[in-house]
């Protein structure tokens, strides 16, 4: 799935921005195009995979042509970024796993005070941690209101308080 893109310059004292329109609130920032390319492309999974847990259906890409042509992107670069498509594949796996007795006993009773079967429990525990290590390391922003995933700027930011000799 290839994600049309709108690439804002950086300078010497600003990082480049990227956005990806048709998923609303995801962009990125880098101190270098290559670092913001490769943070838009892992915002752009992170506001997939965060949809889907949501229920909410992702947006169908729109042209590149359609984006170079909205006024809000005028002097604008434009690219694409591709997404793997095995991130909309909900189909159910069968897994094998090995846990001592005594951990599954204690699984499957938190699963009984659940109301959840084994699976179920194991997936739901799976996407909270998901979330609450992605808020605790802030590799990205999940948004409770909106459900959108975007790289946290204050990385950037602190790098730059970091690195800038003033």
């Amino acid at each position: 799935m290839r994600y049309p893109i709108a690439i804002e310059q950086g300078t010497e004292t600003t990082a480049f921005g990227v956005v990806v329109p048709d998923l609303p609130g995801c962009f990125s920032a880098g101190d270098t195009l290559d670092e913001a390319m490769t943070g838009a492309e892992e915002a752009a999974a992170a506001w997939v995979d965060a949809a889907l847990d949501a229920g909410q259906a992702v947006p169908v890409p729109t042209s590149l042509e359609a984006i170079r042509q909205n006024p809000d992107f005028a002097g604008w670069t434009f690219g694409v970024v591709t997404l793997d498509p095995s991130l909309l594949d909900d189909t159910t796996e069968r897994v094998n796993i090995t846990l001592p007795r005594r951990v599954l006993k204690r699984l499957d009773a938190l699963a009984r005070a659940a109301g959840e079967s084994r699976s179920g429990y194991v997936a739901h525990l799976t996407l909270e941690n998901t979330r609450e290590l992605a808020y605790r390391t802030g590799t990205f922003l999940l948004c409770k209101e909106t459900r959108h995933c975007s790289i946290e700027l204050a990385r950037v930011l602190r790098h730059r308080e970091m690195t800038d000799p003033e």
